[in-house]
């Protein structure tokens, strides 16, 4: 900048320096009437507005949290007091919200802009853990939009985010309301009939204490929570996931692979179509299953092949069945006595739920976790899992493990295969 001597300044100099001025309280919000204009930033009352709205779930008053619905978005409005009527059972032991950014997305364009209406776009992310079963909560998140009007803020929908893929996930009781059954050592929150949803919970009791006998109680509460929505949509929209790609899938669980104390609560989410098909030894299986997967969440992490979670889990749930080899595994026997054996172990390609080897995959990875067990011993086989878990190659876990090479174990699984298959 080219300096001016004082007492000197030109007319040019002066409306450079004003100009100099209005620029920097424009971006500092500090000078004359540019200030006493400006209006606060929205994150502090935005957050402040779903305190009050957590607070209000907790507290069970549905009036204060309609207080922080826009009375002028009607369809959100209701579908706001549906959801509040349909947590109504839930067990809650905490529920809180947390403003993660404003900014989130694009907003569409307001009908009737102009009448002094403030919008703001946030990512927001709910914290929510069920009494008596949730060590850790649950971690979900919504794209929401606030209107503030006449220095009141509110949340005004949860859908504005979808067209730029900024989609709120959604949670069992945006779908309808929540009946809860309680069991020994389960937990379900279900929209079907009392009597489908008890049934859930007695097959969760007796799949408990066949994973704690197979896998020991430390780790774990030794409970399980299930999701029992009505329809395979609804699954989809539970997991964010294409219904059709679980269409055969009788359960699911979630929550991210963990490794620590820090893992996020599971649920075993139910496929009410495929699960009403199974025999009772079948749902059994299935939910024994899922529950092996909730209490191996914490030794679970991206190094452990899938072959060996989901062999581990069949493997729990077959362990006492009574059953022959070709009985649990009839795919992979069909395959090898068509002369077809498996060359290698399952990918995880394999395991993807349209995967036209899905069958063969779960029941190679139950005949890899049987063979340790058999040839070696159920602890050796917890031991090789608990130390898949800790990022050691699969090299490094199966020569400490079995003192073998992966090349080696896969040579002894084929072996085995072949003779309890073929």
């Amino acid at each position: 900048m080219t300096a001016v001597h004082p007492g000197r300044r030109t007319a040019g100099a002066v409306l450079a320096v004003l100009a100099l001025f209005g620029l920097l309280a424009a971006l500092t919000g500090c000078g004359g009437a540019a200030h006493k204009a400006a209006r606060p930033a929205a994150d502090p009352a935005v957050q402040q507005l779903l305190d009050r709205h957590a607070a209000a779930v907790r507290q069970h008053d549905q009036r204060a949290f309609l207080a922080g619905v826009d009375p002028r978005s009607t369809r959100f409005l209701a579908a706001q007091r549906q959801m509040f009527g349909n947590l109504a059972q839930v067990p809650l032991a905490d529920w809180s919200y947390r403003l993660v950014r404003t900014g989130a997305f694009p907003l569409p364009p307001e009908a009737g802009a102009g009448d002094g209406t403030r919008r703001t776009a946030a990512e927001v992310q709910l914290r929510y853990r069920l009494s008596g079963y949730d060590a850790q909560p649950v971690v979900s998140t919504s794209y929401l939009t606030f209107t503030e009007r006449s220095g009141h803020w509110y949340v005004a929908a949860d859908d504005d985010g979808e067209s730029a893929g900024k989609r709120s996930a959604v949670q069992l009781w945006d779908q309808g309301k929540v009946t809860v059954v309680r069991g020994a050592h389960s937990l379900v929150l279900g929209l079907g009939d009392t009597g489908t949803l008890r049934g859930y919970a007695d097959d969760a009791d007796q799949a408990v204490p066949q994973v704690q006998h197979a896998w020991g109680r430390a780790g774990w509460p030794g409970t399980v929570v299930i999701e029992a929505p009505k329809t395979l949509d609804q699954l989809g929209a539970l997991l964010a996931a294409d219904p059709a790609g679980y269409q055969d899938i009788a359960a699911v669980t979630t929550g991210e692979l963990g490794g620590s104390a820090q893992a996020p609560a599971d649920r075993v989410i139910v496929n009410p179509a495929a699960f009403g098909k199974l025999s009772a030894f079948g749902r059994q299986v299935v939910l024994t299953h899922e529950t092996t997967h909730v209490a191996t969440r914490l030794a679970t992490t991206a190094s452990t092949p899938l072959w060996l979670s989901e062999g581990f889990a069949d493997w729990v749930a077959y362990r006492d069945a009574g059953r022959t080899a070709p009985e649990i595994a009839p795919e992979l026997a069909h395959d090898v006595d068509a002369g077809h054996l498996p060359a290698a172990l399952p990918t995880a390609a394999d395991f993807r739920p349209t995967s036209s080897d899905l069958a063969q995959a779960y029941e190679g990875g139950w005949l890899a976790c049987r063979m340790v067990a058999d040839q070696w011993s159920p602890d050796r086989l917890t031991a090789l899992y608990r130390t898949a878990g800790t990022g050691a190659t699969l090299d490094s876990v199966l020569r400490s493990g079995l003192d073998l090479s992966p090349a080696g174990f896969t040579a002894r699984w084929r072996t085995y295969v072949q003779q309890e298959l073929g």
